[in-house]
């Protein structure tokens, strides 16, 4: 087998069964990411030495008898948004390369690494998180690898397109509007938004407090449970982290979805969307036999109220930076922060207010329902530098319209699982299965029985430059 291109869990099981060493799977996705990295310009920075070196250690730990981690040898790289000890912490910017280095590693970062993973680097990404593309003018864009012309999505797609092309089997990323779904979509992996708070943020640059998630991007459900499970945990570096103690997921995977409540999304999400976009969701109600419809009321206004608060946010968070280095701001997150800079006080109250109402709506919906299914993009992949795009007869904006299905459910915190549908001689599609807050295992035992059936997958694109 070639484990070096193998889920994590099967790396990780290789490792501690010394049928391969960590340095080996290292050595070998340190090699694909400097042969193949310049396709997609993932990777913003590379940590060979330190890899190789922790990676190291965990073969003297399986050698001396000990038990290195459930993640004992597997590579992985995180948005460059997480901090790592020894490196400056970019987000994407241009600014922040002036910074210093981080103290300490991320909570997440740290919590991986304790499980024996082996971080190998960080990953490109929008501006401060501030767009669905990553096509940064500081970085370059990242290319898809279904297609290096397309967008690989965004603000987490060095993310996303690392997994896809199987130069690591895990990476993290981050979700305010979308930006874990999106590129999780466009890309063809597994996508993870759990509820907000569940994990902690410690050591991630934000971009808008109120809403910033991370999570895993995987080409497996058990290694994003896996994952999930490693980073559940309070957190006193992070106010907002949860006290709710863990669930753990991976044991509920292979648990019967029979008695799981699951409709498809009528009337917003429904609409604006390519017929593909419709169709994947189908095929999955399909597979999994649901015919129930269900909607969530005001979808529009939430996604409208989303543009407002994470503006004003990010653009509050970013203001000194705005007043003394316009010049070196990303031409498209500069204009859209100051546009943010600009919303009057009384409408991101009122954004606030709405948003406890609609909270309390979509609560109600969850009574009778578990599980919901809706698109998460209205298309597939984009070209790079396309601006505009045809849906339902008129032409809309590419960037502000990729998030149309994911920012109703972020605004409230909701868990959410982007699973990939891959389409013969066609670029890949995500369906979102979304539930009440801590409900994450209630997802992840839909997604895993989707994997069952082959109706959702993750292969690595092996394309002529693998």
């Amino acid at each position: 087998m070639n484990f070096d291109l193998a889920d994590a869990i099967t790396i990780s099981t290789a490792v501690r069964e010394d049928k391969v060493s960590a340095v080996e799977v290292t050595k070998a996705a340190l090699a694909r990411i400097a042969t193949q990295n310049h396709l997609f310009n993932c990777f913003t920075t590379i940590t060979a030495e330190t890899a190789l070196t922790d990676a190291a250690l965990i073969d003297q730990e399986i050698a001396q008898g000990n038990h290195p981690g459930v993640l004992a040898g597997v590579p992985f790289a995180v948005k460059n948004l997480f901090d790592i000890a020894g490196l400056t912490t970019l987000a994407g910017s241009k600014i922040n390369a002036e910074n210093p280095a981080a103290s300490q590693d991320a909570t997440a970062v740290a919590k991986l690494k304790q499980a024996g993973a082996v971080l190998v680097g960080a990953l490109n990404m929008d501006e401060y998180a501030y767009g669905f593309v990553t096509e940064n003018s500081h970085y370059g864009a990242t290319h898809n690898p279904h297609d290096l012309q397309r967008v690989a999505g965004g603000s987490s797609g060095g993310s996303a397109a690392a997994v896809a092309a199987g130069l690591v089997p895990l990476t993290l990323g981050s979700d305010t509007n979308g930006s874990i779904r999106v590129p999780a979509a466009l890309c063809g992996v597994f996508g993870f938004k759990p509820t907000y708070g569940r994990l902690s943020r410690a050591g991630v640059a934000l971009f808008s407090s109120s809403f910033d998630h991370i999570g895993p991007f995987a080409r497996s459900v058990q290694d994003i449970a896996t994952v999930f499970d490693l980073l559940q945990g309070e957190d006193d570096r992070d106010p907002i982290c949860t006290k709710r103690p863990p669930e753990l997921c991976l044991p509920q995977l292979k648990q019967d979805i029979s008695g799981i409540r699951i409709a498809i999304a009528a009337d917003y999400f429904t609409k604006g969307a390519e017929p593909a976009a419709l169709a994947a969701v189908q095929k999955v109600a399909d597979a999994i036999e649901v015919t129930k419809y269900v909607i969530i009321p005001e979808a529009h206004r939430a996604r409208a109220a989303a543009f407002v608060i994470t503006a004003s946010e990010g653009a509050n968070l970013h203001l000194s930076k705005l007043q003394s280095h316009p010049e070196d701001f990303d031409p498209a997150t500069r204009d859209r922060f100051l546009a943010g800079a600009l919303i009057p006080s009384s409408w991101y109250l009122q954004a606030q207010r709405f948003r406890r109402w609609y909270r309390d709506r979509v609560r109600e919906v969850f009574q009778n329902v578990d599980v919901i299914l809706a698109p998460s993009t209205p298309i597939s992949a984009p070209l790079i530098g396309q601006q505009t795009m045809i849906l339902d007869g008129e032409e809309i904006l590419v960037r502000s319209h990729l998030g149309l299905f994911t920012q109703p459910l972020s605004f409230i915190g909701l868990p959410v699982l982007s699973v990939p549908i891959q389409r013969q001689n066609a670029l890949p599609l995500g369906v979102q299965l979304i539930a009440a807050p801590y409900n994450e295992a209630l997802i992840l035992r839909v997604a895993a029985a989707l994997e069952a059936k082959g109706v959702v997958s993750a292969p690595v694109i092996l394309n002529a430059f693998n």
